[in-house]
């Protein structure tokens, strides 16, 4: 056993008491604060992405969401399988399939012969013989949700997949993926993935309300608004050197307009005055939320997921919580 591997087993000693919640109806429990794993096998090497998930398993996240498409397709998950190894049964390893793997794939596949072959995929660039969530990354509207849902149910029932999500669903594609689990007495949904933040609130709309009422945990993506809600961006300042909105111009053009500096000047106001950290505000707000499983949020460095853990655990009060819910309403 290598050195960093017995450390692991000493990590308790390290971690901070990190919450711990249940997903939807299964019975995975979760790190709150989880790890994107989005930029592994892209903007990061094998050497940085190992550093991040060692001080991630150090600290107690245990949530890892990938998808069979991040790192220039497979990357990602081809370091996961690489760097957890004996680590892999302290984890909860979530992965997406269904975006274009190839050039002459189609451009959302959730087919039943497609599920088949992807997921044996992942699970050989993972070196596991289990996936603890599989979600389908995109609604495929060439396909039946029955065909699906019984594809999916398959998987669970031959023990390659312990629970199953959604991401980027709507309210009405996730009712009838339930209806349709339902129906045909198969495996239903226990999450759904989607972008909410305190810059991006459009889900409260119709898809919160709809898991609320069927008991899916949410797990948010772009936590932070891409780094504008940790205080790393000032406006008509250049951006830090390699940060995602100066290198990602379709990242920089969702997030930095003037409704949102604007929003992000009152939050900082907020933060100066309570003394906490945009971090934490962002962070505590999301993990007030009734239906929040975990909260994705990505590191490229160990420190930032270290950062990430702290700002979870000093939560605001209720009443900054209700303020910043009001100023971003």
């Amino acid at each position: 056993m290598d050195a960093w591997h017995k450390a692991g087993h000493d990590a308790e000693c390290e971690a901070i008491a990190v919450e711990k919640r249940k997903l939807g109806q299964s019975n995975l429990e979760v790190s709150a604060v989880g790890l994107g794993c989005n930029n592994f096998g892209g903007r990061t090497d094998f050497a940085g992405t190992k550093a991040v998930v060692h001080r991630a398993l150090d600290l107690g996240v245990t949530l890892f969401d990938t998808a069979d498409v991040y790192g220039e397709k497979g990357k990602s998950e081809e370091f996961l399988g690489e760097i957890l190894r004996e680590r892999r049964k302290d984890i909860v390893l979530a992965t997406k399939f269904g975006m274009p793997m190839s050039s002459d794939a189609r451009p959302r596949d959730a087919s039943r012969a497609y599920i088949m072959k992807a997921v044996e995929a992942s699970l050989k660039r993972l070196r596991t013989d289990w996936i603890d969530l599989y979600q389908v990354h995109r609604p495929d509207p060439k396909t039946p949700i029955e065909e699906t849902m019984r594809a999916l149910d398959n998987l669970v029932k031959q023990g390659k997949v312990r629970a199953i999500g959604c991401s980027n669903y709507s309210a009405t594609e996730l009712e009838n993926a339930q209806d349709a689990a339902a129906r045909e007495k198969v495996t239903a949904l226990v999450t759904c993935q989607d972008e909410y933040s305190l810059l991006e609130r459009d889900i409260e709309r119709g898809l919160i309300p709809a898991m609320q009422t069927r008991g899916l945990s949410l797990l948010p993506f772009f936590p932070l608004a891409s780094g504008l809600l940790t205080g790393k961006y000032r406006k008509n300042a250049e951006a830090p050197k390699g940060a995602r909105l100066a290198t990602s111009t379709h990242h920089a053009s969702d997030f930095i307009n003037e409704r949102n500096w604007s929003l992000v000047d009152k939050l900082n106001a907020v933060a100066t005055r309570t003394g906490h950290s945009m971090l934490e505000l962002a962070l505590g707000w999301l993990l007030a939320k009734p239906a929040i499983g975990s909260v994705i949020a990505g590191a490229t460095r160990p420190e930032q997921i270290e950062q990430n853990v702290a700002a979870a655990a000093r939560r605001p009060s209720p009443a900054v919580i209700a303020e910043i819910d009001a100023i971003t309403k």
